[in-house]
């Protein structure tokens, strides 16, 4: 492990002191050009002119693809000269984009989390940082599979260019918002970064998923260089650069490598993890001298997509659930406070634990006939009233029964049994983490003394956990307005170690030691009270 830290830490030193000079803010800059005119004793050819002045502007060499020069020279040579150049820095060189007349009112990028379920969207104002506008779109695709794998299986069968369609369609959507929000047009859009998993990234460029799902698990792609937008025909300036980050494995994406930037994991001198919960659940671990990373299909369950009842954490959904000991109630609390509709997933992970301390459940996750009034009898068999008709909207009850358990408890367990092969495999224990993040909604709503008590999470300070929020989308957004991101992004692939959680031994058998609230081996939880059912 020295060896592989040494030789991280070299190129972590080496990246740094090739670009610290020479990297400006965001991918693509905006550039005050004052060019001499044309005369008979300077014959100097107007594209030639032009690179010449936006050169010395920039201070390094520029080049004008050829499909941007007609428009670019026609509209340098209408402006007299002067005006603005849009220049967008690649890992080729940087290139001269556009020229303008005048400055622009907005001079914006795009910020893409490329969900599998739902889309979320930002424009950016490059010259600041700072956010324009934010929009947000379920995932088209979902009428052709509700799931990856069924995505996959469809693309197989030939229906790749219905799968690439529709997310091209939510994209141009997305944009066309993003732009009526800040009153300009879609055209104005001056870059786009995509961060999404490996199927997803697949889908959108059209590249054969096939092989995601079969063992050995390869990509067609892991690293796409950057390519415009009129390639994809995608609605924004033809010539915006389209960075999607790149993937490690077949479970481990872009998505992850943007949450990895918008942490600044790579960085930090302390060991840290990371947590992203999705379509499967991703755990990076690491600093700046080491990343090691992995996935597993925990991440359905934990969205609130293993009950009859789940869904996402959105209004009417119950996030929070506390049992009250001294009375026997449960308070139940929804998202903006509207009459429940379904749970989510740490509305889920709260009645886990709750029913777990109530004793309603055993350390199997079974119910009890008969422990608590709430418990209910269905056609199905018992099933816990986390809203009756009269509290759930539309008088319409929202139960869990023992099969949504038996899925919550499944979950819980491969949930905790990767993050425990990680550190194990590390050589590392719990202990040895100074921080962990975790990202999306399902970070943002999470209790982590829940999650501890269901045995879900470590039994670690509470303190330790940090809620991040769309880590995806905060490092697409990170990467178009920094280009020294955008470089990393390109080149952390090479320095994580992806663990392949499908054909791990160890993983398999800790999993089945997990499948009990909160573990098998209580010493592992020591802070998590031992509770008889029926107590």
């Amino acid at each position: 492990m020295g060896q592989k830290r040494f030789h991280a830490q070299e190129a972590y030193l080496y990246h740094h002191e090739i670009f610290a000079s020479t990297f400006m803010p965001s991918l693509v800059q905006l550039l005050r050009i004052d060019a001499s005119a044309p005369t008979l004793a300077d014959n100097t050819g107007d594209a030639d002119r032009l690179r010449r002045a936006v050169q010395a502007a920039c201070g390094r060499e520029v080049h004008l693809p050829f499909n941007r020069t007609v428009p670019v020279c026609r509209s340098f040579r209408a402006a007299g000269f002067a005006g603005w150049a849009a220049v967008a820095h690649l890992p080729a060189g940087a290139c001269i984009a556009d020229f303008l007349p005048e400055r622009p009112a907005r001079f914006c990028g795009m910020a893409l989390d490329l969900g599998s379920t739902h889309l979320a969207a930002e424009l950016v104002d490059l010259e600041s940082g700072a956010t324009v506008a934010a929009a947000g779109r379920a995932n088209g695709q979902i009428r052709f599979g509700a799931d990856i794998l069924s995505r996959i299986h469809h693309a197989v069968r030939g229906g790749g260019g219905e799968l690439q369609r529709a997310v091209l369609d939510d994209v141009r959507f997305l944009a066309g918002e993003l732009a009526a929000a800040a009153a300009i047009v879609p055209t104005e859009i001056r870059v786009l970064a995509v961060a999404g998993n490996t199927t997803m990234t697949h889908l959108l460029l059209g590249l054969d998923p096939g092989q995601l799902c079969r063992e050995p698990y390869i990509p067609q792609a892991n690293v796409v260089e950057p390519f415009f937008a009129a390639e994809l025909g995608l609605g924004l300036h033809p010539a915006a650069p389209v960075w999607v980050l790149p993937n490690i494995g077949s479970y481990f994406g872009g998505d992850l490598i943007a949450g990895i930037l918008a942490t600044d994991l790579w960085r930090r001198e302390e060991v840290g993890m990371l947590i992203d919960v999705g379509t499967n659940a991703e755990v990076v671990v690491g600093n700046r001298d080491w990343l090691m990373a992995c996935a597993g299909a925990a991440g359905p369950a934990l969205e609130g997509g293993i009950a009859r009842m789940g869904m996402r954490a959105e209004t009417g959904a119950v996030e929070r659930v506390r049992f009250d000991p001294a009375t026997g109630d449960f308070r139940v609390a929804t998202i903006g406070d509207a009459p429940a509709r379904g749970i989510c997933g740490s509305g889920m992970i709260d009645l886990g634990a709750a029913l777990y301390l109530a004793g309603i459940i055993d350390v199997r996750g079974r119910l009890r006939p008969g422990s608590h009034p709430r418990v209910v009898a269905t056609a199905a068999g018992p099933a816990f009233a986390v809203a009756t008709a009269e509290e759930g909207a539309g008088g319409r009850p929202v139960l869990l029964d023992q099969i949504d358990l038996d899925n919550m408890i499944r979950s819980k367990a491969a949930m905790y049994s990767i993050l425990k092969t990680l550190v194990h495999q590390l050589g590392l224990t719990f202990a040895d983490i100074d921080r962990i993040y975790v990202a999306g909604a399902f970070g943002q709503h999470i209790d982590p003394r829940s999650a501890i008590v269901l045995g879900m999470l470590p039994d670690l300070p509470p303190e330790i956990f940090s809620p991040v929020g769309n880590s995806s989308l905060a490092g697409a957004r990170r990467v178009i307005s920094d280009r020294e991101a955008a470089a990393i992004a390109m080149e952390l692939g090479g320095r994580i170690t992806y663990l392949e959680l499908n054909v791990n031994h160890e993983f398999m058998n800790r999993f089945s030691g997990a499948r009990f609230i909160p573990h098998t081996d209580p010493s592992l939880f020591p802070s998590v009270p031992r509770v008889e059912a029926g107590r």
